[in-house]
This record gives structure tokens, sequence and C-alpha cells, in this order.
């Protein structure tokens, strides 16, 4: 989304190397509390744009480029598992000295932020997850294409596929379709933008490997058992948390929400009747105020 430019820098962690985005400087900024951003599966910092810009008054953020996502190559050693990219994120906090944060995360990232929160709740102030991706079974009808992808050998028929078959324009409105309530409604630019970023991923060789190898983790971490299982890691967290569903979501359904509410031990609830699976994207400026009173309650 276009918004205030930012700062991109690049910091070492064990296994990594991420790109990290500041946001806007905004004004108090001695007031403002330290703030992390973290995008789901096939995203990038870039999807917190707008989100974070709203925030930058009270919220002194950066947002990170996965392993494997955006401007931050793959892991060293490969490890594109829910865990590995926790461990990254941890590996940022713990260099840059920021923690405790505000932590932000969508779809895979809210899951990273689940984890995180419950291992290390020294690094966490308040938790913020937008359509987090935690295990739903039986998943939404429209999310088996991307559980497809950590399939055996659907990899390889996609790679197959002629290059020609779908341009660039088609494929980038399918995804504008799949993770957006009302994706007539975006403006062209942020829709133009969308089809440049989408061309961007194509053009980068480790682009595929990352999403297959991401898909497999969340596949994999929905299977966990015992103190690694996500709802129960959930249930050790203790940090205040805002919870964001939309209603038009086709990837993770709002069913979970009432799960999640139980789950966490100080939650709150914010549902949007018109958002699919990127509402911090779609209605920024509703998710930026339930954000503020989460913050600003967190400070009391």
């Amino acid at each position: 989304m276009s918004g205030t430019e930012q700062q991109v820098r690049t910091v070492e962690v064990p296994g990594a190397v991420l790109a990290v985005h500041r946001g806007a400087a905004g004004g108090g900024a001695d007031g403002r509390g330290p703030g992390l951003f973290v995008h789901g599966l096939g995203g990038s910092a870039a999807n917190w744009t707008a989100l974070m810009d709203r925030l930058s008054d009270v919220v002194d953020g950066e947002a990170v480029d996965l392993p494997g996502f955006g401007r931050s190559n793959p892991p060293a050693d490969g490890n594109l598992s829910l865990s590995g990219h926790v461990r990254a994120v941890i590996g940022y906090l713990e260099a840059s000295g920021r923690g405790p944060v505000h932590l932000f995360g969508n779809s895979l990232g809210g899951a990273v932020a689940v984890r995180l929160a419950a291992l290390r709740p020294d690094l966490v102030r308040s938790l913020t997850l937008v359509s987090p991706a935690l295990p739903e079974l039986p998943p939404q009808r429209s999310a088996w294409p991307t559980g497809l992808l950590a399939l055996p050998g659907v990899p390889a028929l996609l790679r197959r596929l002629p290059a020609g078959r779908r341009d660039v324009e088609a494929a980038a409105e399918d995804l504008l379709r799949l993770v957006y309530g009302d994706p007539d409604g975006l403006e062209p630019a942020a829709r133009a933008e969308a089809v440049a970023e989408y061309r961007r991923r194509l053009e980068v060789p480790h682009a595929m490997q990352a999403l297959i190898g991401s898909a497999r983790g969340i596949v994999s971490a929905y299977t966990e058992r015992g103190e690694q299982a996500l709802w129960r890691q959930a249930e050790r967290v203790k940090a205040p948390v805002l919870l964001v569903y939309g209603l038009r979501d086709r990837l993770v359904a709002y069913r979970s929400a009432r799960r999640a509410c139980e789950a966490f031990a100080d939650a709150r609830l914010l549902v949007l009747p018109d958002s699919g699976h990127v509402a911090m994207m779609e209605h920024p400026d509703e998710v930026a105020r339930a954000v503020r009173e989460l913050v600003t309650d967190a400070a009391r």
C-alpha cells in the first residue's frame, strides 16, 4: 500500500538476514512504545504500511520481511517452518534491544506472534492478531488451494505450467479476490501497486521456494501436539490481545474467533463485516482505532 516512504535496513539474526522497514517518525516520538509488524504467507512488510502510518504517533513501528519474503533472502539452513520464522523474529528483537514491543501479526505472522509471545513473554507488551493462522479443522473450502501448496508434487506441477498461460494482471486479480473482502472497492493506485508487487515476486528466484516451505510449515504446525500446539501456546499468552476478524475472510473463518477469545487470557475482539483476510490493509482506520485502545490500556 502507498504511504510514507520507509527506511529499510538489513539485520543479521541466527540463520538469516532480515530486511527491516522503519515506519514514519510521527509526532510525540518520545512517548511512543516500540512496535513490530509481521506479515502473512506470501506477503511482505509493505502489507503494514497503511496501519503503521496511522499509528505513527503512538507506536514506533518497524516491519520485518520474514526469511524468503519481501527483501529478505531465504534462511541459510532452509528452515522455513513456523519455529524457524519465530527464531528469526526473536533474533531480531534480541539484536535490536527494542523489546518488549507491541507485536502485530497477520495470518502466518499471527501464528508467529502467538508462539513468540508464549515462549518469550518478556519481549511482548501487547499482541494484535489480524486473521491469525491458528489451527482450524476443517479449513474453509476456499483455503484448500493454499494448503495444497504443502503437498508433494503440487509445486513441481505449478512450475511446469506454461509461463504465458495466465498474465500477471489476471493472477494478481485472483490474489486480491482471495484476500480482500471487497476487491472491487480498491483504489486504482492500490490495485496497480498490487500488480507491480506480484510481478516483482515472480522475478525473485526463491519466491516459490519460500511460499511452499512456509505453507508446509503452517500445515506442520497445525498437527503439533502437547506444549508445542498453537492453541495450547495461546493459553499461555498473558499480554493483552486484540483479535481482528473479517466476515468476508476466505482463508480464516470467523468461527475461529470464539475459540481464540476463550484461549487468550486477556482478549478483545474487533469484527469487520466487510473485511477479508487483510483487514489492516482494507480497513486500516477501524483497526487503528482498536489498536489505540489496546496500546493505551497496555500502558496502564
